[in-house]
């Protein structure tokens, strides 16, 4: 069962932000929606999880399930744990001790199982972005939703963190949406990228990413290509035949 927006539309004061959104995403996917700053990208998030109410338009196979959130800002309670950050975000979704297991798995998984005692002041930049990422992918969510979680980074970091978020969706596929202005950061993630236009946001083109997986790095001719279509796409030129 996939999971869509039909003609969402959505103003504040009058101004419009969403201007007849149409967005579907299938399960065991990641949907990435690239955009340039303002246009309404994390008003699109909002709306996919119901947070949002829609002027206009309805949501469709979204109703009930449970989302996760990522953000650019780690987010994190500065006075507990690594380990009782992941919990706090598991409150009431689990049994204490299922939740604390499930959170052990992914903080393996993230490479901080020693980290896991340490106060979040104890981390270092990348570890807590790490670490967000695990709670998010840690919380039972029917999607996962990330709002520019790649950003407040160089890019060195960036990789790697990119890495350490498809090696943690990996282990349970959840469909996923992904955030950015970063054309390289959308063809290193998505099986489909949605280019949006300029505020009132409207979907230019939905680009499906071809290159295997175990094929993408960045510098790659593969990876280049597929970022030299979607500059053109995003700066209004004519795709060249694929």
């Amino acid at each position: 069962m996939s999971y869509s927006l039909h003609g969402a539309r959505k103003s504040y004061d009058g101004k419009p932000v969403l201007d007849g959104i149409d967005l579907t995403i299938e399960p065991g996917s990641i949907t990435v929606v690239l955009g340039p700053s303002g246009c309404g990208k994390t008003t699109l998030l909002n709306a996919l999880a119901g947070l949002c109410p829609l002027d206009e338009g309805r949501r469709s196979g979204l109703e009930g399930l449970r989302f996760s959130y990522a953000f650019q800002e780690p987010r994190l309670l500065p006075s507990v744990s690594a380990r009782e950050n992941a919990a706090f975000a598991l409150s009431g979704a689990l049994r204490r001790d299922e939740a604390l297991s499930r959170i052990d798995g992914f903080l393996a998984a993230a490479g901080l199982s020693e980290a896991a005692n340490l106060l979040p002041s104890q981390l270092s930049g990348g570890m807590r972005q790490r670490l967000s990422l695990v709670r998010a992918f840690a919380y039972p969510a029917d999607m996962l939703l990330l709002d520019e979680a790649f950003q407040a980074v160089d890019l060195r970091m960036k990789i790697e963190l990119m890495d350490v978020f498809l090696d943690l969706w990996r282990r349970e596929r959840p469909a996923t949406v992904c955030v950015t202005h970063d054309v390289e950061e959308a063809v290193y993630l998505a099986d489909r990228v949605i280019v949006l236009s300029a505020r009132p946001a409207r979907v230019i083109e939905d680009f499906p990413i071809t290159v295997p997986r175990e094929e993408r790095s960045l510098g790659s001719r593969a990876t280049m290509d597929a970022e030299a279509r979607l500059y053109r796409i995003v700066l209004g030129s004519p795709p060249e035949p694929r």
